[in-house]
């Protein structure tokens, strides 16, 4: 092996130790005694269940890493890229072409070999658990809506790289920068009306009490919102969520109709709320240019790399093309994508916390944004106690209880909240969402 091939194979296996250490310290934290917080939300066998959820989830990650990772060994140290290579450059035809056709199969192989465990998380795991609400029929669509976007979508994008790479000289990378970024903002922009509707239903929230204390909020806060909307999540899973997407008029603000089901209206209220303030707050746009950015660092690092020999003699590739460079600089560039994916994720969990104070201060209501969280996790099973480190390499947002907490500290002699039961207690009616004095980017 070269010294690009033992650079690949130790982050892999540092990733995987890594990651094996996260694990364990994870299953060490669980505690059979529930958080103090959680006193009267969680009965005892459904706390057994969620950390069964955890446990059963941690020991499939393992089988799944296992898996692709001794697959795409087995296809590296076998040739198998050579195979590969070797096939599409028999069909002699341009480079472009040529490229479009080793990325699509070498997708295609990649998806039927990920296919199995696929539908084992759906239709055993997420099924054992009362999760699964998936029907065969549905799941199929799914797979074959997600081909048809990604040779609609991909294979412009994919070909415009190929082109520029063969024929832009040293300022490739630059215009490849440039259409990525461009491509990231038409995604945002259509995804919420063009691309979302095609896998589920969204349908404005209907008038009611619900509504009408949605718009109010808005408009207390000066919020240009025409509607919200409620998917049809049930017809995948029985969990709950909200997220904000899109931008300009295509902007939305949507409520899984699992969470319209079991939420209190204040509950909601302080959900739509926290969505809001990662818009007034500008953590899409944030987001955005952190997507951005990293593009970027990518795209130059490829350029120096891509006319590397040695990039290539490490898969056995004995002919360098643009096309087989890409595919093996997005394995040699996986470290850089680990450590910025760390710097993501930390900048997350910041605007997690930043919008929960939004959520609170404008609606002067901490207890429901509070009792929201709680409700979530009790539905969701969550893992109430992760283990720091674990929570540092792979949760965007912030542990419920650290969110909690800091919610909690922010709690004043107006605030009211809802119990367990989801009974409005006094002071949570209308005037607990007026202001005490803002992708699919966001999810609760």
């Amino acid at each position: 092996m070269n010294w690009i091939a033992v650079v690949i194979v130790s982050a892999m296996v540092g990733e995987l130790l890594l990651s094996a250490l996260a694990d364990y310290f994870n299953r060490r934290s669980m505690r059979p005694e529930l958080p103090p917080e959680f006193a009267g939300w969680y009965d005892p066998h459904r706390y057994r269940k969620a950390q069964q959820y955890q446990v059963v989830n941690t020991r499939f990650g393992w089988l799944s890493a296992l898996v692709q990772t001794s697959l795409l060994l087995g296809m590296w140290f076998g040739r198998g890229f050579a195979l590969l290579d070797g096939w599409v450059r028999s069909w002699e035809l341009a480079p472009v072409p040529s490229g479009l056709l080793f990325i699509a199969a070498l997708g295609l192989l990649i998806s039927i070999a990920s296919l199995p465990l696929r539908l084992y998380r759906t239709f055993v795991i997420e099924q054992r658990f009362g999760f699964n609400r998936t029907t065969w029929g549905t799941f199929a669509a799914d797979q074959i809506k997600g081909l048809f976007l990604a040779v609609l979508l991909g294979t412009p994008l994919l070909a415009g790289i190929l082109l520029f790479f063969e024929h832009a000289g040293e300022k490739a990378w630059l215009y490849c920068w440039l259409a990525v970024t461009v491509y990231m903002l038409v995604v945002q922009f259509v995804a919420p009306t063009w691309i979302m509707p095609l896998f589920n239903k969204f349908v404005p929230l209907e008038n009611g009490e619900l509504r009408d204390a949605i718009l109010s909020y808005a408009r207390s806060i000066r919020f240009p919102l025409e509607n919200v909307f409620v998917m049809d999540g049930s017809r995948r899973s029985a969990k709950s969520n909200a997220f904000f997407t899109g931008f300009g008029r295509n902007k939305r603000i949507v409520l899984f109709d699992t969470l319209v089901e079991k939420h209190s209206t204040t509950e909601l209220v302080a959900v739509l709320a926290h969505e809001m303030g990662h818009y007034r707050m500008k953590h899409v746009l944030w987001s955005l240019a952190a997507g951005v950015a990293q593009s970027g660092v990518m795209f130059f690092l490829l350029s120096l790399m891509i006319e590397t020999p040695g990039l290539y003699s490490a898969f056995y590739v004995h002919t360098p093309s643009i096309y087989t460079g890409l595919v093996f600089f997005a394995l040699l560039y996986a470290p850089a994508e680990f450590f910025s994916g760390l710097l993501i994720r930390l900048l997350s969990r910041r605007h997690e916390h930043q919008a929960d104070r939004f959520a609170v201060e404008t609606t002067g209501d901490p207890g429901s944004m509070s009792d929201a969280l709680k409700k979530l996790s009790v539905q969701n099973l969550s893992n109430l106690l992760p283990h720091r480190l674990y929570v540092f390499l792979n949760y965007s947002h912030p542990p419920v209880l650290d969110r909690i907490r800091a919610i909690t500290g922010m709690r004043n002699p107006r605030s009211s909240h809802t119990g367990p039961t989801g009974t409005v207690t006094p002071g949570a009616g209308s005037a607990a969402v007026q202001p005490a004095q803002r992708g699919w980017y966001d999810r609760l």
